[in-house]
């Protein structure tokens, strides 16, 4: 169920995006949140340079591994523009951190590069709950996904 704190999270992954776009890189954010609701780390994607593992959700899992304990990991919050990639799914996995929130599911921003003629990604785009289990996992949130897929546009039209 998505409330109003999640909302608020999820419009700073959407700026973090815009931020990304504005800077030359895929338009992706995320922000880790803990169980009492303070925000410890965000990031947006850093994959322009040619690294494409620099996704926000994947720094996160690192970040969370090297300051926070397993409890308190698995008691936070990750919120993100789009949903994770197998790569940051697993990541979140490992590092046993607690419920994801997603603006926009893997399989809408898969149809939008379609629609915008990019060509399929060699990996695919599974949901979390295929690559990982035991998570609390809300989304798509579409009022969030309609500004994500503007961004998606912005991005292939430079």
């Amino acid at each position: 169920m998505i409330d109003d704190i999640d909302r608020k999270h999820l419009q700073r992954c959407v700026e973090l995006a815009a931020q990304a776009l504005a800077s030359g890189d895929e338009p992706f954010g995320s922000v880790l949140v803990s169980s009492d609701g303070q925000v410890l780390f965000e990031d947006h994607n850093h994959v322009a340079g040619g690294d494409h593992t620099q996704h926000p959700e994947f720094a996160i899992a690192r970040w969370a591994a090297n300051n926070m304990s397993a409890g308190d990991r698995a008691r936070a919050t990750v919120y993100t523009s789009g949903e994770h990639c197998p790569m940051c799914a697993a990541a979140h996995g490992w590092v046993g951190l607690g419920r994801i929130v997603y603006a926009s599911s893997s399989a809408q921003l898969s149809g939008w590069l379609s629609e915008l003629g990019v060509p399929a990604s060699r990996v695919r785009p599974l949901p979390i709950g295929e690559v990982i289990r035991d998570t609390e996992i809300d989304g798509p949130v579409e009022e969030f996904a309609t500004q994500l897929h503007r961004l998606h546009v912005a991005s292939r039209a430079k």
